[in-house]
């Protein structure tokens, strides 16, 4: 009989107990509810991972950067960044931090190698002081 969508398999996994010392400690340090929820995070992560590296169907991303906005044309480059590629971005937030320093977060969708390459060309212009790209993706299980 097929198994439903929503049923759970039990497994059992052989760890060293070093290893399982481990990951006790990373699942109270990330206050997970259990073993179970921790390892099915990192799946998932791993799923994530792998269509990033695999797949030719589009994924998310989330670039966040941190820039001066004195520096001159920064902001017009930026835009026009995201504006000349392949990509669609969905959205973007942008948070004054102080004076000179803004923040912002570009949430992407397209395919892996033109997100990373949007996430390369913007975070090597003049002003960019931090840049990072989060990987995202429909996980279906």
């Amino acid at each position: 009989m097929p198994a439903n969508k929503d049923d759970t398999i039990r497994f059992t996994v052989s760890l060293p107990s070093q290893l399982l010392k481990e990951l006790d400690k990373r699942v109270g340090k990330n206050s997970y509810a259990s073993r179970s929820e921790y390892v099915r995070d990192l799946i998932r992560e791993q799923i994530v991972e792998t269509k990033w590296s695999d797949s030719i169907e589009d994924v998310f991303g989330v670039l966040t950067i941190s820039y001066d906005h004195h520096q001159r044309e920064l902001t017009q480059r930026i835009l026009d960044i995201q504006h000349s590629s392949f990509v669609n971005v969905l959205c973007s937030t942008h948070v004054h931090l102080d004076h000179h320093n803004c923040l912002e977060a570009i949430i992407i969708k397209g395919q892996p190698m033109e997100i990373e390459r949007i996430s390369i060309q913007i975070g090597g212009l003049r002003g960019v002081k931090f840049a990072r790209l989060t990987h995202a993706s429909v996980v279906d299980v």
